[in-house]
């Protein structure tokens, strides 16, 4: 009987394996006959080249009033690992991230891969350059023709809210709002202030990544279309040592400036780098959007 048991449990787990999608690939170059369009991917076109970009929803997102876009971190450390070896990396795991938050905040969601990383094309290690921000931005385009939604929800955490803040300058007027926790802005400044903490020599032209010329929506607030209707929630930690909050608080008083209705606000995080939020804020702050 035992025998048997495990002969059948061993059956379910190869068939269970055959049904599952393979690991997403990063870092691959952009192919347009390798874009499976039919697997939630998109292939976009924009000023600096093309782009598969990759996403992950749940809801119904046809004609939806409003869908929240949920743009991830940094992954740097993830993308030098084999695509097997990262976690909830398949087109499953994402689904169901996307129907828990779903569920939770009773809105369609779309997990939107950057540039890189969980199967979009491009190179992760050259994120927050112009064209990272443009691919995003012609993905989106691209949702609203396929699905005929009418708003999007911005949702972004790190190098995720920068993504998102860089979006917002590039005159979108389709982005009811905007939740935008620990986000890094400022980022030639904030580059040479973490050199100094790790003891490395100064590269004031160069970003974290060693790259130049950055795209800081910082420096491009100008761009953001006024809508008194649109609500930005900046949400951080006074200690990040990641990306210093008053870099964060810097960006809403730009942004103030400039008009925006503009919400910062201090969060509780995870010692010792106060930077990864506690409690969901998305979810807690979702109210705060006019819908």
């Amino acid at each position: 009987m035992r025998k048997r048991i495990a002969v059948f449990i061993l059956c379910l787990s190869i068939s269970l394996s055959a049904w599952a999608s393979p690991p997403l690939l990063w870092n691959q170059p952009a192919v347009e006959a390798q874009c499976p369009l039919q697997q939630q991917a998109l292939w976009v076109n924009y000023a600096d080249g093309n782009a598969c970009i990759r996403y992950f929803s749940a809801g119904h997102l046809t004609s939806a009033k409003n869908v929240v876009v949920v743009l991830s971190g940094d992954r740097d450390t993830l993308m030098r690992r084999d695509p097997a070896d990262i976690p909830n990396n398949t087109v499953e795991a994402l689904d169901l991230q996307a129907q828990k938050l779903s569920e939770k905040i009773g809105l369609p969601v779309i997990i939107l891969a950057r540039p890189g990383t969980y199967g979009s094309s491009g190179n992760h290690a050259k994120r927050r350059q112009r064209a990272e921000f443009m691919a995003i931005d012609a993905a989106l385009t691209s949702l609203r023709e396929r699905y005929g939604m009418q708003n999007f929800i911005l949702s972004g955490h790190s190098g995720g809210a920068t993504a998102a803040a860089a979006i917002l300058t590039l005159g979108r007027q389709d982005i009811r709002c905007a939740i935008l926790t620990s986000g890094a802005y400022g980022l030639l400044e904030r580059a040479e202030r973490l050199r100094v903490i790790r003891g490395e020599k100064s590269q004031g032209d160069k970003d974290i990544n060693g790259l130049a010329n950055p795209y800081d929506p910082l420096e491009h607030i100008s761009g953001i279309v006024a809508d008194p209707k649109r609500h930005i929630l900046i949400i951080g930690n006074l200690q990040d040592r990641v990306t210093p909050f008053d870099l964060q608080v810097k960006f809403a008083t730009a942004l103030r400036a400039k008009g925006h209705w503009v919400s910062l606000i201090e969060w509780p995080a995870v010692a010792p780098q106060f930077h990864q939020l506690k409690s969901s804020p998305l979810r807690q702050n979702l109210q705060q959007c006019e819908l």
